[in-house]
């Protein structure tokens, strides 16, 4: 006596949850925030031989309130860093963040004092790209990983 017998054949029944983290997976949208020579992997991440809009993230909004997921592509230097947590903080929530390249993620070999040393010092990354620069289905396999956690995430609070 399941909702399934009293639909009839035909209808498909899922946890509200399970939707919309199918749906939010499915369309987030980055935000692109090329700094450095990472920027040029990125473009290529979005054009045509990747086809990245398989996983409906083929539209890069430069308006921080239509974009779910910041990609910092390159060195972050100190004066950037406030600029760019700027623009995090105008995202809506739920948001991510893709740290792409070793300079994004360590500093580099930019070990200077106007440099900052990863953007997860001013950011919550989500996920780490590693390489210099980075081939554009790395940003790809980063963007599998977030909408792997997009997926499990709750989306309504739970009764404990």
């Amino acid at each position: 006596m399941g909702l399934e017998s009293a639909l009839g054949e035909g209808y498909l029944t899922t946890k509200i949850d399970t939707l919309v983290n199918w749906a939010r997976s499915n369309a987030a949208w980055p935000m692109p925030m090329g700094l450095a020579c990472c920027a040029i992997e990125m473009m290529a991440f979005a054009g045509p031989r990747y086809d990245v809009s398989r996983f409906g993230s083929e539209v890069f909004r430069f308006s921080p309130r239509q974009s779910d997921v910041m990609i910092v592509a390159g060195w972050v230097n100190y004066k950037m860093a406030h600029a760019i947590r700027r623009i995090w903080d105008q995202m809506p929530d739920p948001k991510w963040c893709i740290a792409m390249g070793a300079c994004a993620s360590t500093g580099g070999m930019h070990r200077c004092y106007g440099v900052v040393q990863g953007c997860d010092n001013f950011l919550p990354v989500d996920a780490y790209i590693s390489g210099c620069p980075p081939r554009p289905d790395a940003v790809i396999h980063a963007l599998m990983k977030i909408q792997d956690k997009i997926r499990t995430e709750h989306s309504v609070m739970l009764d404990t």
